[in-house]
């Protein structure tokens, strides 16, 4: 089997050009999907459920945002099988073009008002194509970055391919607050919020430009070189690789809940509070900064330190950060909210900067875009697409933030068990670039 090791080293430009594209790429991807999570929480219940009461409302259009990542474990198997066949490359490139034209449908779309039950179902179909794209766009792209980095820097370029979430959900919010913020509550809730989804046209044609210029992966190249890429990945993920698939699927649930409910559940829950919603855009916004640049640290130390413990700090530090994050919330001053955001997303920092390249380690190369893809977007189901909906239903029936802190914890405790068992593959090991510790070799 190719080995990375046996892997030759690509350039350093070529290694930062498959940076940039995975980067810009994810970007555009995870833009697209969170100017949807946004409208989800804001506008959409009134504009394609208006039939029902406004709880109801609001969970079925939250609902809605769910229905991706249903979506998103079949685009995983889909794309990531051809990934491990037919290379990354192309298959990124079908990935963000489906992204793409599904958002721009969306910008168009009659609401019920105009097409009656046709629009929630138009919505949910666009939603699914969005969610089938993006279940194979992000392991490809986290692999494309992983695959060409040098020894010693693939924790660092997994993390920089990470902040593509961060960076997508800042320009959403830009996007968001200018639109909102240039005209009346009533013109934006007519047909201002179409300006985000139209928009992304851009955002997708300079994405592919960047991603068409890049080289495919070298560790693929050297599968293909060898006569070693696989026929059917995806069964042999499915027949020898299944422990591992669901231990990643676990280890995901805590950061997804945590993420998500910063993004989502945060705009809705301020409203509630009688926090206006620029001031929670603004929040989630400068919030997110700090992702930006702590997710790139925690990469560059897990190449120096266990990548698998910091990893682990990450989630536990996760299960106790909600609690003093609504109780900062809760102030309604700016200021101390921002705080509380800040305590929120540190410990995600350390957990999601290192997850990616901790992740492409526990599969070997000739199944890592099918094992991967397959297991994230597992995680995504049970982590990240209920969240939001898990947090609206249990702070309506309860009527405390402390239920919504419980459900963390228990996030927490499943993501820490599951990842103390995931083991990463030996033949995917790298040396750190101090020391000749093993990877694999985490508690």
């Amino acid at each position: 089997m190719a080995h990375p090791a046996s892997t030759p080293v690509p350039a350093p430009g070529t290694a930062r050009r498959a940076l940039l594209s995975s980067l810009a790429g994810t970007t555009v991807e995870w833009y697209e999907f969170f100017i949807y999570g946004t409208a989800a929480a804001l506008v959409f219940g009134n504009l394609f459920f208006p039939e029902f009461d406004p709880l109801v409302s609001t969970l079925l259009s939250l609902s809605t945002f769910a229905v991706a990542f249903v979506a998103r474990p079949i685009g995983g198997a889909i794309f990531g099988h051809f990934g491990d066949r037919i290379g990354r490359k192309s298959t990124l490139v079908i990935t963000l073009t489906m992204m793409g034209g599904g958002t721009f449908l969306i910008g168009v779309l009659p609401t019920y008002d105009q097409i009656g039950v046709w629009a929630p179902i138009a919505l949910v179909v666009l939603r699914l194509i969005q969610g089938l794209s993006l279940g194979g766009e992000y392991s490809g792209a986290v692999l494309m970055s992983v695959e060409h980095a040098g020894r010693g820097r693939r924790g660092l370029f997994g993390a920089i391919v990470n902040t593509g979430s961060s960076w997508g959900l800042l320009v959403a919010n830009v996007v968001f607050l200018v639109t909102s913020g240039l005209m009346p509550d009533a013109a934006f809730a007519a047909w201002g919020w179409r300006i985000p989804f139209l928009l992304s046209a851009i955002l997708v044609a300079l994405g592919l430009f960047i991603r068409l210029k890049v080289q495919e992966s070298p560790e693929f190249d050297a599968l293909r070189t060898a006569g070693e890429v696989r026929r059917t990945p995806l069964s042999e993920v499915l027949r020898g690789h299944l422990r591992p698939v669901l231990l990643m699927a676990l280890s995901y649930v805590s950061a997804g809940a945590t993420f998500y409910l910063a993004a989502v559940f945060s705009l809705g829950y301020g409203e509630q509070l009688g926090v206006s919603r620029n001031t929670m855009l603004t929040l989630v916004l400068l919030g997110t900064l700090l992702t930006v640049a702590g997710m790139p640290f925690f990469g560059w130390l897990s190449d120096r330190h266990d990548r698998k413990r910091i990893f682990l700090i990450g989630t536990a530090v996760m299960m106790i950060s909600p609690f003093a994050w609504f109780l900062m919330l809760n102030t309604r001053v700016p200021l101390i909210m921002l705080g509380g955001f800040i305590v929120f997303f540190l410990p995600f920092c350390a957990n999601y900067g290192t997850m990616p390249t901790f992740f492409a380690q526990v599969f070997p190369a000739s199944i890592r875009y099918s094992g991967m893809a397959i297991g994230y977007t597992l995680g995504t189901v049970l982590g990240s697409a209920t969240a939001p909906l898990i947090a609206t239903y249990l702070l309506g029936v309860t009527g405390t933030w402390l239920s919504i802190a419980a459900y963390m914890v228990v996030a927490g405790l499943i993501s820490f068990v599951a990842a103390l068992f995931l083991v990463v593959d030996r033949s995917s090991v790298e040396q750190y670039a101090g020391g000749t510790k093993l990877v694999a070799d985490s508690p």
